[in-house]
C-alpha cells in the first residue's frame, strides 16, 4: 500500500511540474518581442521559441560570461546583433548565455536517447557510440543560436541590398525636384512602409536632427549595418559632402552601380545553376534512369544464364 502511495505521489509531482512547464512555455510564446525604432514606434521581432524560454536564465551566467575567455564572443555578437536588427532585445552577453543554456538543455535529452537506442539497434551497450551519439546533438546546439544570427543578418543584409536601388531613385527624385537631403530621407520614410532598410535610414534622420553631422551620421549607419552596398553609398555621399560635388549625381550613380551589380549576381547565380544540379542528378535521377534502361537487360541476360 505504501509502495502504491509514493507511485502515486510521484506521478502526481512529474504531472505538476509538466504543467507548470507546458503553462510557462505557453505564456512565454504568447509573448511578443519587439525593438523600439528611433521615432519611438515598435517593430516586432521574431525570436525562436527555445531561446525565448531560456532567456530568462541567461544571467545565471554573468560570472562566467565575464572572463577574457568569452570577451572575444561577446563582443562579434554585440556587432552581429546591433547589424541584424536585435539591438536593445538582446546582448552579446545574453547570446553567449544561450549557447551554452541550449547545449546543457540538449545535452541530457540527447544522452537518454542515446542509452535508450543504441542497444536496441546494436543489440550491446557501446559506450563510445552512446557518447559520441550524446555529443553530435549537444554541439549542434552550442553553435545554434551563432548559425540562427548569421541567418537572420543574412537575410537582412538582402532586404537591405533589394530595395536599395528603388530608395536610391526616390531620393535622386526628390533631390533633384528641389528638396534637400534630410527633407527626402524623411519623405521616403514616412511614404514607405518599414523595412530594414527604412529603419536604419529613420535612425540616421533622427542622428542628425539631435546634432550629429551627416558625415558622422552616415559612417555610423555604414559601420553599424556592414553592408557592402549600403557601405559604399554612404562613403560615397560623405566624399560628395567633403568636395561638394552634387548629392543627386552620386545617388544616380551609385543606383546604377547597385542595378549592375544585381545583374552581375543574377549571372553569376545562373552560371552556377548548373554545376550546382550536377550532383542531384547523378545522386537522385541517373540511378532511376540506369535502373529503368538497364533493368530489363540484366534481367534478360540473368534468366539466359540460369
Amino acid at each position: 500500500m505504501s509502495s502504491l502511495a509514493i507511485g502515486l505521489a510521484v506521478t502526481a509531482l512529474w504531472a505538476l511540474c509538466a504543467t507548470g512547464v507546458a503553462w510557462y512555455v505557453a505564456s512565454v510564446a504568447g509573448e511578443v518581442t519587439y525593438v523600439t525604432l528611433a521615432d519611438g514606434r515598435r517593430q516586432e521581432r521574431s525570436i525562436p521559441l527555445l531561446y525565448r524560454v531560456l532567456l530568462p536564465f541567461a544571467g545565471n551566467f554573468d560570472a562566467l560570461i565575464s572572463h577574457p575567455a568569452f570577451r572575444a564572443q561577446t563582443e562579434l555578437a554585440d556587432t552581429m546583433l546591433v547589424s541584424a536588427g536585435f539591438e536593445g532585445l538582446l546582448s552579446g552577453r545574453e547570446l553567449v548565455a544561450l549557447k551554452l543554456l541550449t547545449a546543457i538543455v540538449v545535452c541530457p535529452v540527447a544522452a537518454a536517447a542515446a542509452f535508450l537506442l543504441v542497444p536496441a539497434l546494436t543489440g550491446e551497450m557501446d559506450l563510445g557510440v552512446a557518447l559520441l551519439v550524446t555529443a553530435m546533438p549537444t554541439a549542434f546546439a552550442f553553435v545554434q543560436p551563432a548559425m540562427w544570427l548569421r541567418g537572420a543578418l543574412r537575410r537582412r543584409h538582402l532586404a537591405i541590398q533589394k530595395e536599395l536601388p528603388f530608395v536610391l531613385d526616390i531620393l535622386t527624385l526628390s533631390i533633384e525636384a528641389g528638396m534637400d537631403f534630410i527633407s527626402a530621407l524623411q519623405r521616403n520614410c514616412q511614404a514607405r512602409k518599414l523595412s530594414p532598410l527604412n529603419e536604419e535610414l529613420l535612425r540616421m534622420t533622427k542622428e542628425i536632427q539631435v546634432g550629429s553631422s551627416r558625415r558622422d551620421a552616415l559612417k555610423g549607419m555604414a559601420d553599424r549595418v556592414g553592408q557592402q552596398d549600403l557601405k559604399s553609398v554612404a562613403y560615397a555621399l560623405i566624399q560628395a559632402d567633403e568636395l561638394g560635388v552634387s548629392i543627386g549625381e552620386i545617388l544616380r550613380i551609385q543606383s546604377e552601380q547597385m542595378r549592375s551589380r544585381r545583374f552581375d549576381r543574377a549571372e553569376r547565380l545562373a552560371a552556377e545553376a548548373p554545376v550546382k544540379m550536377l550532383g542531384p542528378l547523378m545522386l537522385c535521377i541517373f540511378p532511376a534512369v540506369f535502373v529503368v534502361l538497364l533493368g530489363p537487360v540484366l534481367f534478360q541476360a540473368m534468366k539466359g544464364m540460369f
